[in-house]
């Protein structure tokens, strides 16, 4: 009876032990797929383009930002840019159509248009900016062989402003033949040096192409200035002489009309003219060391001494 009652509790709590065993595991086993499935989704942010391997192969490109998932352990995710990216071109030398060297340096803005693309023909960002440089520096070589040094440095004949936008247009083009998958948005040139054995030369050349500016402008000045003195004088002796002209012709009827005025007044009393006109010689006729003799009788005489009879 009691061995009977052992082996009735023995069954009962292996029952139990087994039915708690398996919960456990089942348990584990759901925590476990949780987790797989957790650390197989991943997320999408704003300005970047996931790519999803399998085995190596591109199997699948996410853009639009949010949640996405992976299948475990057989496919892998690796972010790639794609916002606007900044490249600094390395610095080259080249030659010009007049056989001179100069350093030019250069920047590049590009981005990733399409990624499958990118990854199958430069397979990482650092080849597809190694690719720019060759593309932008054979663009520049060629543009910038077409001109003369005097073109590209002197700004009054610079053709800068349309030469980035054609090194620009050259650049996609090849890009866009050879399916690289990336465009560039813009190619300016940051700066143009002289090879430095080259620099003190040119440096030299310059400042006496623009002594040799600076002395025509002063000549032609000169010239300029005998020109407008000249006319000065030309036109202030014809409007001096016009003047005397015009005050001579007024004098002259001036004088005539005062002798018509005096002719007339004079007219009216013949003795008051005669006094007028003795008074008049004794202007021209008398001074401060005059000494005038006159018979006692004389005209003259006779009014100094204030006779009027």
């Amino acid at each position: 009876m009691s061995e009977n009652v052992v082996d009735f509790n023995e069954q009962k709590g292996n029952s139990k032990f087994s039915k708690y065993t398996k919960g456990g595991i089942g348990l584990l086993i759901v925590l476990i797929l949780i987790g797989i499935v957790i650390v197989n989704l991943f997320i999408v942010r704003e300005g970047e383009y996931k790519v999803i391997r399998q085995f190596g192969e591109v199997v699948r490109i996410v853009e639009e930002p949010g949640l996405s998932y992976k299948i475990p352990f057989i496919q892998s995710v690796e972010t790639l840019p794609k916002y606007q990216m900044i490249y600094d071109v390395q610095q080259a030398e080249i030659n010009t159509k007049d056989k001179k060297r100069m350093m030019v340096d250069n920047y590049a803005l590009w981005r990733i248009e399409d990624p499958k693309q990118m990854i199958s023909t430069t397979r990482t960002v650092v080849n597809a900016e190694a690719k720019l440089d060759e593309f932008v520096y054979s663009a520049i070589r060629t543009e910038l062989g077409n001109l003369n040094y005097d073109e590209i440095i002197n700004d009054e004949k610079s053709e800068r402003g349309s030469l980035n936008d054609r090194i620009t247009e050259i650049v996609n083009k090849n890009l866009e033949e050879d399916k690289y998958g990336i465009v560039v948005t813009d190619i300016r040139m940051k700066r143009t040096d002289l090879p430095e054995e080259n620099e003190q030369s040119v440096f030299t050349r310059m400042i006496s192409e623009r002594e040799s500016t600076a002395q025509d402008y002063l000549s032609r000045g000169d010239a300029r200035k005998n020109e407008i003195e000249a006319e000065t004088d030309r036109e202030v002796k014809e409007v001096i002489a016009k003047a005397q002209a015009d005050a001579e012709v007024i004098r002259s009827e001036g004088e005539g009309e005062a002798a018509r005025i005096y002719n007339e007044a004079f007219s009216k009393d013949p003795e008051f003219y005669n006094l007028f006109r003795t008074l008049e010689s004794y202007k021209t006729t008398i001074d401060g060391e005059t000494v005038i003799i006159l018979p006692a009788d004389s005209p003259y005489a006779r009014l100094l001494m204030g006779y009027t009879d």
